[in-house]
């Protein structure tokens, strides 16, 4: 039996029982909070868990490392649209400490596609073209300042509406315990006045 039709199998009985009512909600998110996150495994159940957070409680949006790479790439776009059209009033980033994305190794990352079939002068072709595949790729030594940087790439991005916090914290990931790196509303009281009473 393959992956595919397990979980088809499990999810047919799954929609059968009805399993799916415990889950009912709507496509707003009740905290009005968007939050990205690693893809990392260990934090698929284990950080909303930390969080408290529910079904229904928050937008996630999942990439390695929780980096934005690009001022309008998909993940930046996802996140407008989540403030915009969404009703989240709230930006979390939060990578977490043993990422993946801390070790990276280019080299081997494009040993291993040539191995699987990728001819070894398309890179080439992507540097002439603009694009250094091993920066594109790289990812970084220090969670904190990553943290950090994709923190400031969503404040300043010119279609952000600077009245919406935009917090940076780091997980653990065996434990759950967050650590604040950026509190987003730190940052308004000291740069805006405080905007957000009780906070």
């Amino acid at each position: 039996m393959t992956i595919l039709s397990e979980f088809l199998e499990f999810n047919e009985a799954f929609v059968n029982d009805k399993q799916y009512e415990k889950y009912a909600t709507t496509k707003f998110p009740d905290k009005r909070i968007v939050i990205l996150t690693c893809m990392d495994t260990r934090l698929t159940e284990l950080l909303p868990k930390a969080m408290d957070l529910k079904n229904g409680d928050a937008k996630i949006i999942k990439s390695a490392g929780a980096v934005i790479t690009h001022p309008f790439g998909g993940i930046m776009r996802s996140l407008i649209l989540a403030v915009y059209q969404l009703q989240a009033d709230e930006v979390y980033i939060i990578g977490h400490h043993d990422c993946g994305m801390s070790s990276i190794d280019t080299d081997i990352i494009m040993g291993n596609m040539v191995e699987r079939g990728i001819d070894k002068n398309l890179f080439k072709t992507l540097k002439y073209s603009g694009i250094d595949l091993k920066d594109w790729l790289h990812g970084f030594s220090d969670v904190t300042e990553s943290v950090k940087m994709s923190v400031e790439a969503v404040r300043n991005h010119p279609l952000m509406d600077n009245q919406v916090p935009v917090h940076g914290l780091v997980a653990h990931p065996d434990t759950g315990r967050l650590e604040v790196i950026v509190d987003g509303y730190k940052f308004h009281t000291e740069n805006q006045g405080n905007i957000f009473p009780g906070k």
